[in-house]
C-alpha cells in the first residue's frame, strides 16, 4: 500500500487491511483523519479543501480518465476528480478501497460497457479455470446477477460485483478482471504509440493481436471491445494496469519497510502534456524521517544523491529513446512487415540474453528488384503479416516461366479456359471465386505431373464498353457517338481499352492466378476476329444462319436489340411511378387501362385492356376465344381504329385468349408483344411498328402522335380515348417490367431485321452430349445442373446473333443495291445479302449472283452479340481456325469452371459452336460454382452497400474511404444514404487486411453451400489468423531444426517414437482424402482435409507433443526422430496446402532447409504434390492416438477454469488400455497439462478429492480437486444434468423410432443422430459414474 510520510496515501480512505504494513499501529481508523493533524497539504475526506494542496491549483481541468505508462507507480489525484466509487468502496459487502488495494493500485471497472470485455474473455476462452460452453453459461449467468444485484442494493448505481473469500466465483473473476484489463492496457499503450494515418480501428486490430494467444480466439473479442470502444462511456473507463510493474524489489518486498519513506516529484506540465493526471513516483530512501514536501526546504546530501542518479538516468532513458527513433525510421520496412493485422507482440523478459542483440533489420526482408527471386530476412517475422509475404512473389514466378504451358510436351495435357473477364471491369467477388477455385485446380495439376495451359482473356462487352465511352465523351465534349461518327467513335474506343482496359487482369496477378500470361488474348484482337468472322460464314454457308424479321428485346436509350441476359425483371404489385431514362416526370407502371373499339355495322363496341395503351396506335386485330358465347356474333367481323379508322378484324384463337380474363377480349399489337407476334403469324396479321429505334411515335402511330416519346405518348392516347368516350377507366395490375441492365431503360419489344442462328440441330448433339448415358461426354457438376440443361436445350429458340452497335464485330454481309432497284433502303430486298469473309469476296460472290448487274455494296452496320465471339472462345484461344499445334495438344479443355447463372448464355452456346466448328465437345467437365451474396444472404448491390470488392479484403480498407468511394459513384442520393448505412453496420472499423492466401481459402471452403455463398468477411480473417498459426509453426521448427539439420532421405517410421508414426499415419489420410475430393470437385471437403490435419493434428497435437523432446531429458535419438518428422510434415504439408494457398506456402517452403546431395526444385509450385506412402499408414497407432485424445478431451472438460497442472488419474476396466496409458503417459499428461498421470485399474481403489468423467465404456478419469468440493452441491448438480440429458435422449430416440424414419430421413441426418444419440449415452454414463464416486465419498465422509 503506497504511503504518504508513515501515513497512508490519502487515496485509500477507509480502514486499513491487516495484511498491509501500518508504521503507526495506533492509528488504524482512518475515517478519523479529520480529529487528527492530517499530513501538511492534505485534508480530511470529510473536508472540502484539496487533496493536496501545494500545486494542485496550477493543474487544468482534465476530463479524461488518466493512461498509465507501464513505468508510472501510482496515480494520485485530487480528491475531487477521485470517482465516488473509488472513495466509496466496491460495492457491497466491501469495506471502502478493499478491492482497489487488493488489485494494488489498480482501479476497478464499474458500468455495463465494461462487461462487454469480460463477457467476449468468457465465449472465446478456452481457459479451464472458466470451462466448456456450458460451465461458461453457469457462470456468465451468475456474474451478471451479481453485477445486477450488486447495483440494485447499492446506495449508487456505479457498484460492481464483490465475492468473498469464501465464494467460489471469486478465482474465476480475479482471473478475468485481470484478463481483460491486460487487453484494456495493451490498446491503451497501443493508443499512446499511435502509428501515422492510423485509425481506431487499426489500434484495436493491432491490440487484439498483441494481446491474442495460442488459446485464445480474438474476433469475438474485437467484436466486443468495438461496441464497448464506441460507448459515450468510453471515457470513464479507468485502465487497469499493474502500476508496481517496476516496482523495486524492497518495494515489493516490503511495502514502505520500516526504515523507508516516500518522496513525491510532480512535473505537472510534463504530465499534462502526455494527459495524464498528476503522475507519483515513489523512490525509494533510506532514513527514517519525511523530507518536506515543500520545495524551499532544501534536499539532504543523500536525497541530492539520489536526485542526480535519477537525473543520469532519465539522460541515459532519453538517449536510448533517442537511438530507438533513429532505428524506428530505418525500421519502416518491419513495420510494414508486421502490418496492421500483426499478431501479439512478443515481449522479451529482462535478463534474457539475446535481448539486447536483436537487430530490427533481421526480420526484414530486403528489396528484391522486381522479377528477380524474393530476398527474405535473416530472422522470420515475429508475426505472419499478409502483405509483407505475398510481396514479390508472383513477379519471380511470371518472370521465371513457371505458369507456361508447352505444347510439344509429352506428359498428359491439362487445360481450363479462363471466362473471360469485360474489359471494362475491375475484379468483383464472383471474379475472386473463379480465380481461386480454378488456379486451386491447375497448381494441383501442374504439381501432379500435368502440363497445364490456363489461358487468360478479355472480352470486348460491346454494349458496356460502348456504353462507357459514350458517357466519357458526353462528359468531356458534350457530344453524341453520332456526333463523332462511327470510325471515330471505334478508334476513341480502342484508345480507351488501351489504356484503362486489362485492369482486372492485372488484379488476378494479385490473387495469385497463375495463368499462361504468354497465351493473353482479346475477343477483338486480329486472331479472334478472324476465327469470329470464318464462324460465321461456314455457318451461313451451311444454312444455320439465317436474315428474318422478327421481335426482339429493344433498348431505346442504347438503340439497340440486348440479349436476355441483359434484362433485370422487376415484379410490380400496384400502381408504381419510376424514373425513366430521357423523361423529366415520372412514368406509372401496373396499372391496367380499358378502352373501346366501335364495331362496324353499328354493332356497338368491345371492350379491350392494357397495360401500355401507347401500343394500341399499332393494333392490327382483336381476339375472342372461338367457344366464348359473348363473341360468337362478331367472329369475322370488324371494329374500327378510332384515331386511323384501320380495320381491326375480330379474330378467334383459343392459345392466348383465356375467356375468364377480363372481358374474354384481347388487343392484338404483333409488331410490340411476343404472345402478340405468334398470333400475328397465326392468322397472318399485319405487323406494323410504331416506335422510331430512340423510342418515339413514328409515321404508323397517326400524325396526332408523330415524335412524341413513348410514355408521353401514353398519356396523349389515354387523353384523345377521354375525348372520344372511348376510355373505359383503370385499375392496379400486378406484372413483371423488364429494364436493361446497362441502361436501366424500359425495355421495348420491337420488330426488327436480325441475324439468327438456327438452334435445332446443334442444341440437340449438345443435348445428348450431357444426358446420353451411353455416350456421354460431359459430365456437369454439381448433377443438379444437367436437369436445366436438358429444360434450355429441349426448349431452345433460334438465336439472334446481331446487335445494333458500333463496338464489336462487324456482320460479315453485304447488301446488294442494284442500280435498276426500285427500293433503295438497306435491307429492302431480303435476297440481295451476301456474306463473306472480306469486301473482295463479297463483291466476287454479288458477281456470281447477279451477273451482269451494275451494283454498289454495302457492309451491314450491325454487329454481332458478344456471346457469338465468347462462344468460339474455347476455340479462338487455342488458334482456330488455323491448324494450331495448341490446338492438337490442348483441344478440347479439361474443365470449364463458372457461374450457374450462364449455364445456358454462354456454356450451352460453347458447346454448340464447338462440336460444330471444333468436331468436338469442347471440355469434358463443367463446374458450377455458387453466387455469391453477403453475409444476411442479400444479393450484392451497389445500393446497399454491400458489394464487396476482393482488392479490399485483400489490402484492407477504412469505412471512410468505403464511404468516400460511394459518395463518388453514380448512385441517387437516397441510394447512397442505404448503402452508407449498409456499410456502416457491416463493416463498422472498415475492412481488415486479410491477404490473398486467407482470401482465396476463404472462397474454396463455401463452395459446399449449394448453389449461394453467404460471405462473412470475419470468416476470411479467421483464416489470415490461421495462416499466422502456419507461421508460428514453421517458426518453431526453425528453432528445433537448428543451422545444421540436413533433412532425412528417407523416412522409416516403424522405428520412430508414437507420436512421429502417428502424425505420418494422419498425414497419409489428410493426402488421401484432399487428392480424393480434388478429384470430385468438392473443393470444400478438400480444403477442410488440409485444414483440419494442419490445425487439429500437426498444431494443437504433434508439435505439443514433440516439445518435452527438446525441453526434457531425452535421448538425442528422440530429438533427431523429432526432428526429421517435423520436417516432413512441413514440407509435405506446404505441398499439400500450396494449391489453395500458394504466397505463404511458397515463403514458408523457401525457409525450410533442404535435402543434402539432391537438386532441389526453384518454388514449391514445381513440386511433385504429395502421395500417400503405404509404408506410413497404421491404423493401430490412430486407433491408440483416438483414445488418448478421448481421455485428454475428458481431462479438459473437467479441469475448470484454471491452468494450474494437477494430478491426474485415468482407470481403465481393460489390462490392454492400462497398459497403452501406461506406455504413453508423456504424451496424455503433455496434451492435458497435468503433474501427473497414475494409470490404475478397476481392481483399484478408486482416487479421492477428485471430479470423474467417462471416456467411453473401458476408461474413466479422474482430475484432483482444487480444495474442498461441496459434495451436496455437487450431487444435485449431476443430477439436474443427468435429467436433461435423459430428456434429450428419451426425445432423439423417439423421433429415430417415428414411422418412416428410415425411408424418409436423409443418410447424413440419420448419421448425425446417431453420433448425438452415443455422445448423450456417454455422457450419462459418464454422470452415471461420477454420481456413483461422489456417494462413495459422502459415505466415507458420513463414517468419520
Amino acid at each position: 500500500m503506497p504511503m504518504w510520510g508513515g501515513q497512508p496515501n490519502p487515496l485509500f480512505l477507509g480502514q486499513q487491511p491487516s495484511n498491509v504494513y501500518n508504521p503507526n499501529p495506533s492509528f488504524t481508523n482512518y475515517a478519523q483523519w479529520g480529529q487528527n493533524p492530517p499530513p501538511q497539504g492534505f485534508s480530511s475526506p470529510f473536508q472540502s479543501q484539496p487533496v493536496f494542496s501545494p500545486n494542485f491549483t496550477s493543474v487544468p481541468s482534465h476530463p479524461q480518465t488518466p493512461l498509465l505508462d507501464q513505468d508510472d507507480d501510482i496515480e494520485i489525484v485530487p480528491e475531487t476528480q477521485v470517482p465516488d466509487r473509488v472513495r466509496r468502496g466496491r460495492g457491497k459487502g466491501k469495506k471502502p478501497m478493499e478491492g482497489f488495494q487488493e488489485q494494488e493500485g489498480r482501479v476497478p471497472w464499474n458500468t455495463e460497457e465494461e462487461l462487454h470485455l469480460v463477457r467476449a474473455y468468457i465465449d472465446t476462452s478456452e481457459d479451464p479455470k472458466i470451462g466448456n460452453s456450458q460451465t461458461k453459461d453457469a457462470f456468465w449467468d451468475r456474474v451478471s446477477k451479481k453485477f445486477h444485484a450488486s447495483k440494485k442494493a447499492a446506495a449508487r448505481p456505479d457498484e460492481i460485483p464483490t465475492f468473498r473469500n469464501n465464494d467460489k466465483l471469486s478465482g474465476k473473476w480475479g482471473t478475468i478482471k485481470k484478463k481483460v484489463a491486460k487487453f484494456h492496457g495493451v490498446f491503451l499503450g497501443v493508443e499512446r504509440t499511435r502509428p501515422s494515418g492510423a485509425s481506431d480501428g487499426d489500434l484495436i486490430n493491432i491490440a487484439v493481436n498483441r494481446y491474442k494467444d495460442d488459446n485464445t480466439n480474438s474476433a469475438p473479442l474485437l467484436q466486443h471491445y468495438q461496441i464497448l470502444k464506441s460507448s459515450p462511456k468510453f471515457a470513464e473507463i479507468v485502465e487497469i494496469t499493474n502500476a508496481s510493474k517496476k516496482r523495486s524489489s524492497t518495494d515489493r518486498d516490503s511495502p514502505m519497510g520500516s526504515n523507508s519513506t516516500g518522496r513525491c516529484n510532480i512535473n505537472v506540465e510534463e504530465i499534462w502534456a502526455k494527459k495524464t493526471r498528476i503522475r507519483f513516483s515513489f523512490s525509494e530512501v533510506g532514513s527514517n524521517t519525511m523530507a518536506s514536501t515543500n520545495p524551499n526546504v532544501p534536499l539532504s546530501e543523500e536525497e541530492l544523491e539520489r536526485k542526480k542518479k535519477k537525473e543520469e538516468k532519465a539522460k541515459e532513458k532519453e538517449l536510448k529513446k533517442q537511438k530507438a527513433a533513429q532505428k524506428a525510421a530505418e525500421a519502416a520496412k518491419l513495420k510494414a512487415q508486421q502490418g496492421p493485422t500483426a499478431s501479439k507482440a512478443s515481449k522479451k523478459k529482462p535478463g534474457r540474453a539475446d535481448a539486447v542483440d536483436e537487430n530490427p533489420e533481421d526480420f526484414i526482408d530486403p528489396e528484391t528488384p522486381s522479377g528477380d527471386k524474393k530476398k527474405l530476412s535473416k530472422q522470420m517475422a515475429k508475426q505472419f503479416s499478409p502483405e509483407a509475404v505475398e510481396k514479390g512473389w508472383y513477379e519471380w514466378w511470371e518472370q521465371s516461366g513457371f505458369f507456361k504451358a508447352d505444347s510439344n510436351s509429352s506428359k498428359t495435357p491439362f487445360t481450363i479456359v479462363l471466362p473471360p473477364p469485360n474489359v471494362t471491369g475491375a475484379l468483383h467477388i464472383g471474379h475472386a471465386l473463379t480465380a481461386a477455385i480454378e488456379d486451386t485446380i491447375i497448381r494441383w495439376r501442374r504439381m501432379s505431373g500435368y502440363n497445364t495451359l490456363w489461358v487468360p482473356g478479355m472480352d470486348h462487352a460491346g454494349i458496356a464498353t460502348q456504353v462507357v465511352v459514350e458517357k466519357k465523351i458526353m462528359r468531356e465534349r458534350n457530344m453524341t457517338r453520332h456526333d463523332v461518327g462511327r470510325e471515330n467513335f471505334v478508334s476513341e474506343v480502342w484508345k480507351w481499352k488501351n489504356e484503362y482496359g486489362g485492369t482486372i487482369l492485372k488484379q488476378l496477378r494479385r490473387l495469385g492466378a497463375s495463368l499462361d500470361w504468354s497465351r493473353e488474348c482479346f475477343t477483338m484482337d486480329e486472331k479472334r476476329s478472324n476465327a469470329v468472322t470464318e464462324a460465321f460464314v461456314r455457318l451461313y454457308k451451311e444454312g444455320l444462319i439465317y436474315r428474318d424479321l422478327r421481335l426482339v428485346n429493344w433498348d431505346c436509350v442504347l438503340r439497340t436489340a440486348i440479349s436476355d441476359i441483359e434484362v433485370d425483371y422487376i415484379d410490380i404489385k400496384e400502381k408504381t411511378p419510376l424514373k425513366v431514362p430521357g423523361y423529366k416526370n415520372m412514368v406509372e407502371f401496373g396499372v391496367l387501362t380499358s378502352f373501346a373499339y366501335p364495331l362496324e355495322e353499328n354493332l356497338g363496341e368491345i371492350v379491350v385492356a392494357t397495360t401500355r395503351v401507347e401500343t394500341m396506335l399499332g393494333d392490327t386485330a382483336i381476339a375472342v376465344h372461338p367457344d366464348d358465347p359473348r363473341y360468337k356474333h362478331l367472329h369475322g367481323k370488324f371494329a374500327s381504329h378510332p384515331f386511323n379508322g384501320r380495320r381491326l378484324p375480330i379474330v378467334c384463337d383459343s392459345i392466348l385468349v383465356d375467356p375468364k380474363f377480363g372481358t374474354g377480349a384481347v388487343k392484338i399489337t404483333p409488331a410490340h408483344d411476343p404472345n402478340d407476334f405468334e398470333v400475328g403469324k397465326r392468322h397472318k396479321l399485319e405487323f406494323i411498328n410504331i416506335f422510331t429505334d430512340d423510342g418515339k411515335i413514328n409515321s404508323n402511330g397517326g400524325k396526332d402522335f408523330v415524335g412524341m416519346p413513348r410514355f408521353e405518348a401514353r398519356v396523349a392516347v389515354t387523353n384523345a380515348l377521354k375525348s372520344k368516350g372511348l376510355y373505359k377507366g383503370e385499375e392496379k395490375n400486378e406484372m413483371r417490367l423488364g429494364l436493361c441492365s446497362r441502361s436501366n431503360d424500359v425495355v421495348e419489344p420491337m420488330i426488327k431485321p436480325q441475324w439468327y442462328v438456327n438452334c435445332q440441330g446443334i442444341a440437340k448433339e449438345a443435348l445428348d452430349a450431357v444426358m446420353d448415358d451411353t455416350n456421354k461426354k460431359i459430365e456437369i457438376l454439381p448433377k443438379q445442373y444437367a436437369a436445366e440443361w436438358k429444360r434450355w436445350l429441349e426448349n431452345i429458340r433460334d438465336w439472334c446473333v446481331s446487335r445494333q452497335l458500333w463496338w464489336g464485330h462487324r456482320v460479315p454481309a453485304w447488301y446488294v443495291t442494284l442500280e435498276d432497284d426500285e427500293l433503295k433502303e438497306l435491307g429492302a430486298y431480303s435476297n440481295h445479302w451476301v456474306v463473306s469473309r472480306n469486301e473482295k469476296d463479297a463483291e466476287e460472290e454479288a458477281n456470281k449472283i447477279f451477273p451482269g448487274k451494275k451494283f454498289q455494296l454495302a457492309q451491314d452496320p450491325d454487329v454481332l452479340d458478344t456471346w457469338f465471339s465468347a462462344g468460339l472462345f474455347p476455340l479462338s484461344v487455342l488458334g482456330w481456325p488455323e491448324d494450331t499445334q495448341d490446338l492438337k495438344t490442348f483441344y478440347p479443355t479439361s474443365v470449364l469452371e463458372t457461374g450457374h447463372d450462364i449455364l445456358f448464355f454462354w456454356v450451352a452456346r460453347m458447346v454448340m459452336l464447338g462440336m460444330k466448328l471444333g468436331g468436338d465437345v469442347p471440355f469434358k467437365k463443367v463446374y458450377l460454382h455458387p453466387m455469391i451474396r453477403d453475409a444476411h444472404g442479400r444479393k450484392m448491390s451497389k445500393s446497399l452497400g454491400n458489394v464487396v470488392d476482393p482488392i479490399d479484403v485483400i489490402c484492407g480498407i477504412k469505412l471512410e474511404d468505403l464511404i468516400k468511394r460511394l459518395e463518388q459513384g453514380n448512385l441517387d442520393p437516397s441510394e447512397v444514404k442505404i448503402a452508407k448505412e449498409g456499410q456502416t453496420k457491416d463493416f463498422p472499423n472498415g475492412i481488415d487486411q486479410c491477404g490473398a492466401d486467407a482470401l482465396r481459402f476463404a472462397l474454396v471452403s463455401y463452395t459446399a453451400q449449394s448453389d449461394k455463398i453467404n460471405l462473412d468477411i470475419l470468416r476470411v480473417v479467421g483464416y489470415r489468423q490461421w495462416c499466422n498459426k502456419l507461421w508460428n509453426a514453421v517458426r518453431f521448427a526453425m528453432t528445433k531444426l537448428g543451422d545444421n539439420f540436413t533433412p532425412p532421405a528417407k523416412i522409416e517410421s516403424k522405428k520412430m517414437p508414437f507420436s512421429c508414426q502417428w502424425i505420418l499415419s494422419v498425414l497419409n489420410k489428410a493426402t488421401s482424402k484432399t487428392i480424393s475430393s480434388l478429384e470430385a470437385y468438392e473443393f470444400s471437403d478438400a480444403s477442410s482435409a488440409v485444414y483440419s490435419w494442419w490445425q487439429s493434428q500437426l498444431c494443437d497435437i504433434f508439435i505439443e507433443v514433440i516439445k518435452p523432446y527438446f525441453f526434457g531429458d531425452y535421448d538425442e535419438s528422440a530429438k533427431g526422430f523429432a526432428r526429421d518428422t517435423l520436417w516432413v510434415c512441413l514440407d509435405t504439408g506446404l505441398r499439400l496446402l500450396h494449391p489453395f494457398m500458394p504466397f505463404v506456402t511458397e515463403e514458408l517452403w523457401q525457409r525450410l532447409p533442404s535435402p543434402k546431395n539432391q537438386t532441389r526444385e526453384k518454388s514449391i509450385m514445381l513440386c511433385e504434390y504429395p502421395s500417400v506412402v503405404e509404408s506410413w499408414t497404421n491404423d493401430q497407432i490412430e486407433y491408440e492416438m483416438e483414445l488418448f485424445e478421448s481421455a485428454v478431451k475428458s481431462f479438459r472438460s473437467i479441469r475448470g477454469e484454471t491452468k494450474e497442472r494437477r494430478a491426474g488419474f485415468a482407470v481403465s476396466r481393460t489390462d490392454h488400455i492400462a497398459d497403452l496409458l501406461r506406455c504413453h503417459e508423456m504424451e496424455v499428461a503433455t496434451l492435458a497439462n497435468l503433474s501427473s498421470l497414475t494409470v490404475l485399474t478397476d481392481r483399484d481403489p478408486a482416487p479421492v478429492g477428485c471430479t470423474v468423467a467417462v471416456v467411453n465404456e473401458a476408461l474413466s478419469v479422474y482430475l484432483k480437486n482444487q480444495g474442498a468440493m461441496d459434495l451436496k452441491k455437487e450431487r444435485e448438480k449431476l443430477n439436474a444434468k443427468s435429467t436433461e440429458l435423459q430428456k434429450q435422449k428419451d426425445s432423439l430416440n423417439k423421433a429415430m423410432s417415428a414411422k418412416g424414419y428410415e425411408e424418409k430421413v436423409p443418410a447424413h441426418v440419420k448419421e448425425e443422430n446417431v453420433a448425438k444419440l452415443t455422445s448423450l449415452m456417454q455422457q450419462l454414463l459418464s454422470i452415471e459414474e461420477a454420481t456413483q464416486h461422489i456417494e462413495s465419498q459422502v459415505a466415507a465422509s458420513s463414517e468419520i
